[in-house]
């Protein structure tokens, strides 16, 4: 019964004030919609585009998604786009502030959204006064992403190119100086190939010679060659089996070191762009009927409050009067 004669109460007295109640609704209303419009808060058109990493690999336990993320919200990143767009002056920053740079930082965070979608994508959403800089600067955050990534692989690419490059010049002197050595074992000793040789030997050995000085020549000949083989044969197969391991070795660094290169010269992509961003026709903020909504429902409830006072304070002083 209590509540009941409660809320009979304040239906009794909404009613008793309902014409005031009523001025201040539509007046509320008015001033919502006055202030809510273009002369009070600026106009924000929102652009935004969707990607997906690509041409990376991860570092230690993020993903690539989350690697496209950090290094997209880079300062790098940021510096870039507020030099290209100049949001210094379009945000209307004084440069004489001795706190600009703060001031532009928050501005840019507050009007750039950058996050990671259900689907392992990267949105980067942008507002902006203007919806052509808007789609502008969302497509200029990608673009610089890819110039990022593309310079730190390539700052890393010719770190491998300039260590295969030192081994490259190294294996062709060590390649050339066992071929000097194979040309003196060849030219001063007659030394060419060991196992050709000795049996050419074997054969000179086992033939029966007739004395003639043509033979004596060859015999002479042959035991000669027999002592260089004897002296010197160790080193010449070492020196063959040498020169064939680091011919093959040189061979697959220069196809590691190609291979290198390739990608160093390349003009690769990192981003898959699924969302292209897009000027808006519709601006995005403010929502006015929502700001109109609110400042009816908050002007009825302060009104409400009010006439709660007045009626209290009147209650309390006939109260006092007629004590």
């Amino acid at each position: 019964m209590d509540n009941y004669f409660n809320n009979t109460s304040l239906v009794r007295l909404l009613l008793k004030w309902k014409y005031h109640l009523a001025v201040i609704f539509v007046v509320a209303v008015i001033l919502g919609a006055i202030f809510s419009g273009p002369a009070f808060i600026t106009p924000l058109y929102k652009s935004e585009a969707i990607a997906y990493p690509a041409n990376i690999n991860a570092y230690s336990d993020e993903s690539e998604t989350e690697q496209m993320l950090q290094i997209i919200q880079s300062q790098d990143i940021v510096d870039s786009v507020t030099k290209r767009f100049n949001l210094m002056e379009h945000y209307k920053i004084d440069p004489e502030y001795p706190y600009w740079r703060s001031v532009l930082l928050e501005e840019y965070h507050d009007r750039v959204k950058i996050s990671k979608t259900m689907y392992e994508a990267i949105s980067i959403t942008v507002m902006d006064k203007d919806p052509q800089i808007a789609a502008d600067m969302a497509d200029a955050i990608l673009y610089f992403y890819n110039v990022k990534i593309a310079d730190l692989h390539k700052s890393k690419r010719r770190e491998v190119i300039d260590m295969y490059d030192k081994q490259l010049r190294a294996k062709r002197a060590l390649i050339d100086s066992l071929k000097n050595q194979l040309e003196v074992l060849g030219t001063t000793y007659g030394l060419i190939d060991y196992s050709v040789q000795s049996q050419e030997i074997m054969r000179g050995y086992l033939k029966t010679f007739d004395g003639s000085d043509a033979r004596a020549v060859n015999n002479t000949a042959v035991k000669e060659l027999k002592e260089n083989i004897q002296k010197l044969g160790g080193e010449l197969l070492t020196t063959v089996e040498m020169l064939q391991h680091e011919s093959r070795t040189y061979v697959d660094i220069k196809v590691e070191y190609e291979q290198e290169l390739r990608f160093y010269n390349s003009n690769l992509t990192y981003s898959n762009v699924i969302s292209k961003p897009y000027p808006s026709d519709k601006k995005a903020y403010p929502v006015r009927w929502i700001i109109v909504t609110l400042a009816a429902v908050g002007g009825l409830l302060i009104a409400i409050l009010v006439i709660f006072a007045l009626e209290n304070k009147k209650k309390l002083t006939d109260y006092s009067s007629a004590a």
